[in-house]
């Protein structure tokens, strides 16, 4: 399902990281949270256009590799590092299934990732698999939707995004239809959002530990820029959540 979302998506997925969620929460949240990551080798898994991978490059990750399921995906990863050469890798692959590595990394980053698992022994395989390409004491890094959002909150659509319940229910737990309100076409993806005891069970069965939760914050420049009240309703009730663990 995730593959061929994505793949209808292409390089207008870019236009995600202009909305007001994305640019000031998630990615300085998810970075905050990665830290320094200078003389590192990092592997970005569900990499997408090669956002993060691109951004790890240039923070001084030395070996940097894109991993996604999205043949357009890495299509459009390609073609920018084509223009733009920062010596970040690409390839098409299911975390699911992911090949062994030459080399383990020092640091794994999933955003939006374990969360498109299909089943809880999915999860797992993803699990297994990431630890299996980092070195000992590796870290892993996560960014998914929150497990318990609450649907009935304020409308986030002044943050660029909308999220709705589809009325189903998986065996990790409820998909949800979020919506990138670009201008001028609206982009809707449907996924899930696991619950904590999912998360948490798949990691620690599959050998991580110091399993922790991570809230999204919003940057300093974002609080300039729309003043903290524009806020409130986000902190509140943010559809977002960040895990960090170690292998």
């Amino acid at each position: 399902m995730s593959a061929q979302q994505y793949d209808e998506i292409g390089e207008a997925f870019e236009g995600f990281k202009s909305l007001p969620l994305t640019r000031y929460g998630e990615v300085p949240s998810f970075l905050s949270m990665v830290g320094d990551v200078s003389g590192k080798s990092v592997l970005d898994l569900a990499c997408g256009t090669g956002f993060y991978s691109r951004e790890f490059k240039r923070r001084g990750a030395t070996d940097v590799l894109g991993v996604d399921i999205s043949v357009a995906m890495i299509t459009a990863a390609r073609e920018t590092e084509r223009r733009d050469p920062l010596g970040v890798r690409y390839e098409i692959g299911d975390v699911a299934e992911l090949r062994p590595v030459e080399r383990r990394f020092d640091i794994a980053a999933g955003v939006q990732c374990l969360n498109y698992a299909e089943d809880i022994a999915a999860m797992e395989r993803m699990c297994r698999n990431i630890r299996r390409s980092l070195v000992p004491d590796g870290k892993f890094f996560v960014l998914a939707q929150r497990p318990d959002y609450g649907f009935d909150c304020p409308s986030l659509d002044k943050y660029g995004f909308r999220c709705e319940p589809t009325g189903e229910e998986t065996e990790t737990g409820p998909r949800e239809r979020i919506t990138a309100l670009l201008d001028p076409q609206p982009i809707s993806i449907v996924a899930t959002a696991p619950r904590r005891e999912v998360y948490e069970d798949c990691l620690r069965t599959t050998g991580f530990s110091e399993v922790e939760w991570v809230p999204l914050k919003v940057s300093q420049a974002g609080i300039e820029e729309f003043g903290e009240d524009f806020w409130a309703d986000l902190l509140a009730n943010p559809p977002l959540e960040m895990l960090r663990c170690r292998a």
